[in-house]
């Protein structure tokens, strides 16, 4: 029977309310160009860094973006995580729900297992063969049960923040 090795994965980044992070998995040496423009058809203004780990052929880690420090931290963060067809998107002053349709369509994309701005940890498992996400560890445990003054309060922000009407 094979082991699997676990590490628990920190995500770096630079403590920045509107920096936003996306990981998933694909499939395909075509997620990068995809991703792209699914971002980019949005809104070409977008700051963001991509970075995707090939499974097979050359396994190189593939990058682009519109923000080369994006795509540097990206790069890194893929570089900690190792996982094959995985991806890391970084996002500047754009929340990840203004993308996840556009993103939804890109045929190569076959999960993403968070889109968030907390501190993130990746579980990775380790074989023989190499390296998987086994799952997500994003942000804190709850520290209670929302009362009606926070239903208030998440509503008026999210009217705010979002533009969202109720």
């Amino acid at each position: 029977m094979e082991k699997i090795n676990l590490q628990v994965v920190q995500i770096e980044r630079p403590d920045k309310f509107d920096l936003n992070i996306i990981i998933g998995m694909s499939h395909f040496i075509k997620t990068v160009e995809d991703i792209y423009e699914a971002i980019t058809n949005v809104n070409p203004k977008i700051k963001f860094g991509l970075a995707f780990c090939e499974a097979s052929g050359p396994r190189l880690i593939r990058t682009c973006g519109t923000d080369k420090k994006l795509i540097d931290l990206a790069l890194k963060n893929a570089q900690k995580i190792g996982a094959g067809h995985s991806f890391i998107l970084i996002l500047d002053e754009t929340f990840p729900v203004n993308i996840m349709h556009s993103l939804r369509t890109v045929p190569e994309i076959i999960n993403i297992f968070c889109a968030t701005s907390n501190p993130l940890q990746v579980i990775v498992g380790e074989s023989e063969q190499g390296r998987g996400i086994l799952g997500i560890i994003d942000g804190g445990l709850p520290l209670g049960v929302e009362t009606n003054k926070d239903v208030k309060e998440r509503k008026k922000l999210l009217r705010e923040v979002l533009r969202y009407k109720s």
